[in-house]
């Protein structure tokens, strides 16, 4: 591990953290979970708000998926989710849904590191974000794709917002 230079679980609680909170809205997997789990954990997350039927550690299948990232990721559970983002606002969090609307931002088009920091809401496996919480975002952050099925898996899209907007804020790590 050390060649590799990875940081060890008292290492990454102690370093600064990229300013992005991840706020999952009635995940259905705890699968799901705990890959969003270790992609917060690759990418240094500020943390993640768990809402309402979304599983929390510890659980086997979070566990499972999650390979450790329970232990090293900051986490809360908020039982609704519109509380949990408006929280953030009044911390000054600006809150964008990661879904498919027609007032949305493209992903290459969301010039991230002005809206730091942030929220990104990602919704139920089936109903996505929730209406109530979409009216409460300053936005919607669109992933483009060209196939048939013009959806991913809410882990998938996870990281792939993620890594865009990490990327555009923070080319290479410290």
């Amino acid at each position: 591990m050390a060649q590799l230079g990875r940081l060890t679980p008292e290492d990454f609680r102690a370093m600064e953290k990229f300013p992005l909170v991840l706020v999952l809205d009635q995940i259905r997997s705890a699968l799901n979970v705990g890959s969003i789990f270790r992609t917060a954990d690759a990418f240094g997350l500020e943390g993640l708000v768990l809402c309402g039927i979304t599983a929390q550690p510890p659980h086997r299948e979070i566990l499972k998926t999650a390979l450790g990232s329970t232990e090293t990721v900051n986490w809360t559970y908020v039982p609704d989710t519109l509380d949990a983002i408006l929280d953030l606002k009044a911390k000054g969090y600006r809150i964008f849904a990661a879904e498919q609307t027609t007032d949305k931002i493209w992903l290459q088009d969301f010039d991230a590191p002005t809206f730091l920091p942030c929220a990104l809401v990602l919704g139920n496996e089936v109903e996505g974000v929730s209406d109530q919480v979409l009216a409460q975002c300053d936005g919607a952050i669109e992933i483009p794709q060209f196939g048939s099925k013009h959806s991913l898996n809410v882990a998938v899209a996870a990281g792939i917002v993620v890594w865009e907007l990490v990327r555009k804020a923070k080319v290479t790590p410290s």
